[in-house]
C-alpha cells in the first residue's frame, strides 16, 4: 500500500493551503483513520473523501449562489454533506437505539436546532436489526469524520424534522392518504421505506460531487464512499423488493423525480420494479448511478421543488453556504 511520504504529497497537491494540509492531517489522526498499510482499504475511504472533494474550488454548483461566480471553498462543500449526515445519522440513531446522536457530536458554527420525533423501531427479524444497526454506525462514523475534518470550521446541527417531514413526504408520494399519517418507526417495513427515501439521495448526492475531484487519487477514495452508500441503498432496495413494497418504492421514486424536475434534467430515480422487472440497480442508458446537486438533493430534502432555503426535513434550512435548493 501507500507509504507515508507518497500519502503526504497527495495531499499536499490536493489541498488549498498549508492550513487545510495540517487539519486534514490532525482529524485523520483524531479519528483514528489509519493512512499506511491495510487502513487505506477501510476506514480510510472517510479520511480521504474530505480533501478529496475539497481538492479544489469549482462553480459547478454555484446555481445554489444566485449566479454568484466566486469559487465554491472546500469547507463550504464538506459543511453540505456535514449537514446529510446529521440527518441520516438520526434517522439511524433513533431506530436502533431509541435516542440521538450525543451532544459531543452536534455543536459547531450556525444555529444548533432539535430533532423533532424518532424512537427505536420494533424490529421483528435480526437480519433488518443487524442491518439498521450496520449503517447506523457508518453514519454515525461519517458526522464524527466530518467534524473533525472540518474543525473548527464545522456547521452545527441544524433542526430536523423526523416527526412530521416523513408524513409530509409519504403524502406527496401518495403512500398514504392526504389526512393520514406515516411513522417509519411503527414497524420494519415503515422503517425500509424510510430508509429507501435518503439512502438513494445519498447515491446520487455523492456521484453529484465527482466533477468537484481533480486528484485521482482521491476520485477513487471518493468512489470507495459512494460505494458504500451504494451497499446500504442496495441491500434496501432489495429488502423493499422481497417484501412486496416495490410499486411504494415506485411512488417514492416519482415523487423525488418531480421534486427536482424544475431544473430541466432528465429524471434521476428509478423504483425497484421498471417496465415490469426487477430493478435493484439504477442506471442510466449507460449503465451508469444517477447524479444530482446539491441544490437538487435540498429540493428533495426540503420536499419543495422551487428555489427555497427551508423546509421538509430541514425546516429551517441546513447550515453553512450551500443552502438553497434548485
Amino acid at each position: 500500500m501507500f507509504g507515508k511520504p507518497f500519502v503526504r504529497e497527495l495531499i499536499s497537491r490536493s489541498a488549498e493551503n498549508e492550513a487545510d494540509r495540517r487539519r486534514f492531517l490532525r482529524s485523520a489522526s483524531v479519528a483514528g483513520l489509519g493512512l499506511v498499510g491495510a487502513g487505506m482499504v477501510g476506514s480510510t475511504a472517510l479520511a480521504t473523501a474530505a480533501p478529496a472533494m475539497a481538492a479544489t474550488s469549482r462553480k459547478d454548483s454555484l446555481d445554489q449562489h444566485e449566479g454568484d461566480d466566486a469559487p465554491i471553498s472546500d469547507g463550504a462543500i464538506l459543511n453540505f454533506a456535514l449537514n446529510l449526515e446529521y440527518l441520516e445519522a438520526e434517522f439511524y440513531s433513533y431506530a436502533t437505539t431509541g435516542h440521538g446522536l450525543p451532544s459531543s457530536m452536534i455543536h459547531g458554527t450556525g444555529k444548533l436546532g432539535g430533532v423533532s420525533g424518532g424512537y427505536e423501531v420494533p424490529f421483528a427479524t435480526p437480519f433488518v436489526r443487524g442491518l439498521a444497526q450496520e449503517i447506523a454506525r457508518d453514519e454515525r462514523e461519517h458526522v464524527a469524520f466530518l467534524r473533525a475534518a472540518l474543525g473548527s470550521a464545522k456547521v452545527a446541527r441544524p433542526k430536523i424534522n423526523i416527526k412530521y417531514a416523513f408524513t409530509e413526504a409519504a403524502r406527496a408520494a401518495g403512500l398514504v392518504g392526504p389526512k393520514e399519517d406515516f411513522d417509519p418507526y411503527a414497524n420494519e417495513d415503515n422503517f425500509l421505506l424510510g430508509a429507501y427515501i435518503f439512502e438513494d439521495v445519498g447515491v446520487t448526492a455523492y456521484k453529484g460531487a465527482a466533477p468537484l475531484i481533480s486528484n485521482k487519487t482521491y476520485l477513487g477514495a471518493a468512489a470507495g464512499i459512494l460505494s458504500v452508500e451504494a451497499y446500504h441503498a442496495g441491500s434496501i432496495r432489495t429488502l423493499l423488493f422481497e417484501r412486496g413494497l416495490c410499486y411504494d418504492t415506485n411512488k417514492i421514486s416519482a415523487a423525488r423525480n418531480f421534486l427536482d424536475s424544475k431544473s430541466g434534467a432528465p429524471h434521476r430515480d428509478q423504483g425497484t420494479i421498471r417496465n415490469g422487472k426487477v430493478n435493484i440497480v439504477p442506471t442510466d442508458s449507460n449503465g451508469l448511478a444517477f447524479g444530482r446537486t446539491p441544490g437538487q438533493v435540498l429540493n428533495i430534502v426540503y420536499l419543495n421543488p422551487d428555489v427555497v432555503r427551508h423546509g421538509g426535513f430541514f425546516p429551517a434550512g441546513v447550515n453553512g453556504e450551500l443552502n438553497t435548493s434548485g
